[in-house]
């Protein structure tokens, strides 16, 4: 498929993101969230144990001596750090740690082995095993990372010293891995190097790499199962405990991906697979690859994602459960697997030309995105609940992975540097483009200057989405080109105004196509959005007789810090009024809370002592205060919860 049929995102360098509230969040990631990673990354974070991160390469080197430290996979700390600093390095805010990772690239070069092998576990703590655990040793996964970050700094700086090490390291598994005579016939335990070669094909335009992605893809769940029989083998995990319960469903590998039909298993290593599997259905113009993305998708988006957008209700294992299992206080919704749902959604979208995809992805950006980490930029979420009531969450008990306040560092750190370079790259969600024009996907404030197709255009937009509902498009083109908007789904009666002229329009696959004469142009949005309550399906019990609030693409909720505690105790009628009341001075983006009226409902009938007695209860009107999703846990530890009762 040539790059002129293609709807592709459009580079970060041609796009400025001017937003108050992402704004704030993408300054954090050069300002705070690099600085606060590479001093974790180099074992200098005050409080937090040593990760020996950067130590692991330095001895990989032969510059010092020492052991390994910290889990199999660590490497990919370093290897997403630097993919957010080339995004940041590429969007203006971080050559300031150009000379930082120009010096790790040399560590790299170093410790690389002749082959093109480069993986400090393997090559400090057990050469011998190189290749020998695919479903535990995250050997592939580590590399694809290191492919994306080549790819990321050679695009930001013009500089491919990091990228040749990568294609020798993924030349290196084109040989190793196969169906050939002398190849092992393994696919990765943790999917990732499908999406990274197929990045490097793009970047390359080398039929091997694309190639190779699609044998991961098709070998996997194949007869004879290669994760199965090495499983069988080893006969117990060597690196975790917990896969001793280990399944092919977990790995997405009970059988081939193209005749799944559910979304199963890891929810991060779900959604690396599927995203793989988007580009290669749009790469090869795969219609099988492409209906297994369509059941997937619908499968996932239908009956197993969260109001916020996240996915992964189990706390054992990370993975998905059943459909409409969701529960509230005890899921998982790894903030990794809302970063990977973007990226499927983004690729879907591209793949099928339709916007509606971009609204899950406006989904999770909005909610799990930004509540993944707190306002200062300096401590993160790994698990993202949606109820929460701290003296509940205890050690060594099935609440134990969730916390009540963001946390400084993990041992497991995937999460924080995988947010970094999800924000610093932000721009690549609010357009594209393919030779007819311009596709604005979000309503994010930004500029956009782009010579497409040979004509230069120009694009201002101004949100105000969040607070009067309105968007503000200035165009200048100097050839007639097509603008497509997309149609939220919580916008179905948008209006749009050419020129200050009404403009009717038909959504042909969720966009509003606009067709443009050369010239200044401006386009206004009044989008109609209003807070309102929303119900689950009544499958999702764990949210039967309850309401949840929205306005726009944020999902609200209540904190102890406005409503006090026992939020449990609230009630609601779907009558009541939501108003928009002033946004805090201390959350970003003057995004406004939500105020309604309701009901504390009390039990009374318990006598002193008692656990239970006589159900009496009273009733009291109460003003109650909600405020993003986004912004919980920022004002102290408190209860928190997003689903609230409903009053009949």
């Amino acid at each position: 498929m040539g790059m002129e049929k293609e709807i592709r995102p459009l580079k970060l360098q041609q796009v400025k993101v001017t937003d108050p509230l992402f704004g704030h969040y993408i300054n954090k990631v050069s300002e705070v969230m690099l600085v606060h990673q590479w001093k974790a990354l180099n074992d200098e974070l005050e409080g937090t144990d040593p990760t020996g991160c950067i130590k692991n390469f330095r001895i990989a080197a032969g510059l010092q001596e020492g052991e390994r430290q910290g889990v199999v996979f660590l490497d990919t700390d370093l290897y997403k750090w630097i993919e957010s600093a080339a995004y940041c390095i590429a969007i203006g805010s971080g050559t300031q740690f150009e000379g930082k990772i120009d010096q790790v690239i040399d560590i790299l070069e170093k410790a690389q082995e002749k082959d093109g092998y480069l993986n400090t576990y393997f090559q400090i703590t057990a050469p011998e095993k190189k290749w020998t655990n695919l479903v535990e040793g995250h050997e592939l996964y580590t590399s694809g990372h290191m492919i994306e970050a080549a790819v990321a700094y050679a695009l930001a700086t013009g500089k491919e010293k990091f990228l040749q090490i990568a294609m020798r390291n993924a030349d290196l598994i084109c040989r190793v891995f196969g169906t050939k005579k002398g190849q092992i016939p393994g696919v990765p335990g943790h999917e990732e190097i499908e999406l990274a070669l197929i990045k490097l094909y793009r970047w390359t335009r080398d039929d091997k790499y694309l190639k190779q992605a699609d044998y991961f893809v098709r070998q996997r769940g194949t007869a004879p199962n290669y994760l199965q029989n090495e499983i069988d083998g080893r006969k117990g995990p060597e690196f975790f405990p917990e896969f001793r319960n280990y399944s092919m469903k977990y790995a997405q590998a009970e059988k081939p991906p193209v005749e799944q039909t559910e979304a199963e298993g890891h929810a991060v290593r779900a959604m690396y697979l599927y995203s793989a599997m988007a580009d290669l259905a749009k790469w090869q113009q795969d219609k099988e690859m492409e209906k297994a993305c369509d059941r997937l998708w619908d499968n996932m988006v239908g009956k197993r994602m969260y109001i916020t957008g996240g996915i992964g209700s189990s706390g054992f294992l990370e993975c998905f459960t059943t459909d409409y299992d969701l529960p509230n206080s005890t899921n998982y919704c790894e903030t990794c697997a809302s970063v990977g749902m973007m990226m499927f959604g983004q690729r879907m979208a591209a793949l099928k030309k339709n916007a509606s995809y971009y609204d899950t992805v406006e989904r999770v950006l909005y909610n799990t995105i930004l509540a993944a980490m707190n306002l200062e930029g300096d401590r993160y979420f790994y698990v993202n609940p949606l109820e929460m009531i701290p003296q509940f969450c205890t050690e060594n008990t099935y609440m134990d992975h969730v916390k009540p306040v963001r946390q400084k560092w993990f041992s497991v750190a995937c999460c924080p540097p995988n947010l970094a370079r999800t924000l610093a790259s932000l721009s690549q969600y609010l357009y594209a483009c393919d030779e007819k024009g311009i596709y604005i996907n979000q309503f994010i404030s930004s500029t956009l200057s782009v010579d497409n197709s040979g004509q230069e255009i120009f694009v201002e937009l101004k949100s105000a989405l969040l607070t009067d509902g309105t968007v503000d498009i200035r165009i200048s083109t100097l050839q007639a080109t097509d603008i497509r908007i997309r149609v939220p789904a919580y916008a179905k009666d948008m209006e749009i105004a050419l020129d200050g002229e009404k403009l009717s329009y038909i959504a042909d696959n969720n966009y509003a196509v606009i067709a443009l004469k050369g010239g200044k142009h401006r386009i206004e949005l009044n989008m109609g959005v209003h807070p309102r309550f929303v119900a689950a399906d009544h499958n999702v019990r764990a949210d039967t007789g309850k309401v949840a609030v929205m306005h726009g693409p944020m999902v609200y909720c209540l904190e102890e810090a406005d409503n006090g505690q026992n939020l449990s105790d609230i009630y609601v009628d779907t009558d009541a009024n939501l108003l928009k009341g002033k946004a805090y001075e201390e959350f970003p983006g003057e995004v406004p809370a939500i105020e309604y009226e309701g009901y504390r409902v009390k039990s009374v009938g318990i006598e002193d002592g008692s656990l239970y007695g006589e159900a009496r209860f009273t009733k009291k009107p109460v003003k109650i205060r909600a405020v993003p999703y986004a912004f919980w846990n920022n004002r102290g530890i408190g209860e928190m919860e997003v689903w609230q009762n409903i009053s009949i």
